[in-house]
């Protein structure tokens, strides 16, 4: 109890770190981040009009009842709930999600082509070594040319195969032929399945709840102090500020590719092990429009090519204090780019008001007249994408970290997808200063690629 820890990052996983090390009662600690704002990607902004914004499309669902609780302490019922209403938009219609159960409202050659797809695959034994492959040998033929294919080209910005296989857990469903042949003959949208179909919000944006967690605490987050080098040796962080400080264990959250670069000393393996880390850079779109809400949908995903975004939330559906006060109303869509798919940031956004005049998401004379807002957010690190070689450069990373002290976790920290929403995170926070104050094992971090529905049990 007497060790100092020091925090590199106030997002979810940091925060989650600090809080609990307060609540442990363990008081040598300090939280350093380079903005000048907390919450990293999970932090939301007002913008010149009055609209509210998050990086990206967040809701809180959780796996967790200690993150359950902390949002009730924190938020004091400054939320919403809601019942997912979530659709994908393909061959000039809306499909009630999740798509490969409702593929009864496709065209009916469309349709024909996607169930034979499904019967073909499963009596054929076809090999699942990367992602591809696992979406052709259980989804067959029609839905991953119409669907899964192309869209989550459009998520991950990086070849299908270069994905592995471990890491869907709870965030992909399955097939079933006799589900969808019911559902097609009673002409039942099925749109129950998953862990998010009933979520929370703050009222606020998902920044809120960061930004209240801060306050919580009790001694102030060190703000826009980032990191110039770490020294393993003499257990030490220099900021640019010119600052050094001292710890006995650092829990790091800034990205791990750019956690190793900072480290004096680090061998020659565990930088080349970096090389297998691939990420996708985020350009989030936000559209303000001056009217009342045409639509009660939730988020909608798009794999067609009319449109550079793979899908777009109504966030003024989650809040109505996200918009400025009278009748407006909020999209927020979400490309993804990387060097396999190149995305210009300086037509983007025009192109996605052209991709949402498309998809019905905006009529012409709204695009041309209504909008209020325009807003183009980027954040170099938006998914930590689960290649084929992830799990083999982190098993050579993450064990020299902990023989130093350093404990690296977070979304990007850790980069593990599969343990990568706001709930784990904020997780790996807490019980990372739970190990680290009390030695109580982790769980989450426990978890093989794959298992993230066993924290449920937490």
């Amino acid at each position: 109890m007497g060790k100092k820890i020091v925090i590199v990052g106030a997002g979810p996983a940091g925060l989650g770190a600090a809080y609990r090390l307060a609540e442990l009662g363990h008081e040598d600690w300090e939280v350093f981040e380079r903005d000048d704002h907390v919450g990293g990607l999970a932090s939301s902004f007002t913008d010149e009009h009055g609209f509210i914004w998050d990086h990206g499309g967040h809701v809180m669902f959780s796996h967790y009842s200690y993150f359950d609780d902390l949002v009730e302490k924190m938020l004091k019922g400054d939320y919403d709930q809601h019942m997912r209403e979530a659709w994908v938009w393909m061959f000039d219609r809306y499909v009630p999600y999740p798509f490969q159960n409702n593929i009864h409202r496709l065209p009916p050659k469309i349709f024909h082509e996607c169930i034979m797809g499904i019967i073909e695959a499963q009596k054929n034994s076809l090999t699942r070594d990367n992602f591809q492959n696992w979406i052709n040998s259980v989804f067959g033929a029609g839905i991953a040319k119409y669907f899964m294919m192309p869209y989550n080209f459009k998520v991950w910005a990086h070849p299908l195969e270069m994905m592995s296989t471990s890491w869907q857990g709870d965030r992909v469903p399955n097939v079933d032929v006799g589900r969808i042949l019911e559902n097609l003959l009673e002409n039942r949208d099925d749109v129950s399945w998953g862990p998010n179909n009933k979520f929370k919000f703050p009222l606020l944006g998902t920044g809120m709840l960061y930004d209240r967690m801060a306050e919580a605490l009790p001694k102030p987050v060190n703000l826009k102090e980032k990191v110039a080098s770490i020294d393993p040796s003499a257990k030490s962080v220099t900021f640019t500020s010119g600052r050094t400080v001292n710890y006995d264990f650092l829990i790091n959250t800034m990205p791990l590719k750019e956690l190793v670069k900072k480290i004096i000393g680090c061998p020659e393996d565990v930088i080349a092990a970096t090389q297998d880390l691939h990420h996708t850079e985020g350009m989030f779109v936000g559209i303000g429009v001056a009217g009342p809400c045409p639509s009660t949908k939730c988020w909608m995903y798009f794999p067609e090519s009319d449109s550079p975004f793979y899908r777009v939330t109504y966030l003024s559906n989650y809040s109505a204090k996200m918009t400025p006060p009278g009748d407006h109303f909020s999209l927020l869509a979400e490309v993804s780019v990387s060097s396999f798919k190149p995305e210009n940031a300086d037509d983007v956004v025009e192109r996605t008001i052209k991709g949402m005049v498309s998809s019905k998401l905006l009529t012409p004379e709204q695009a041309k007249s209504n909008i209020v807002s325009r807003q183009l957010l980027r954040v170099p690190y938006s998914y930590p994408v689960p290649t084929t070689g992830r799990d083999r450069a982190l098993a050579a990373i993450h064990p020299w970290l902990t023989e130093r002290g350093i404990y690296s976790r977070g979304r990007f920290g850790a980069w593990r997808y599969e343990i990568g929403n706001t709930d784990h995170c904020v997780m790996q926070g807490v019980e990372i200063a739970e190990f680290l104050a009390r030695g109580t094992p982790e769980r989450t971090w426990a978890l093989l690629p794959g298992e993230e529905s066993r924290a449920r049990i937490a």
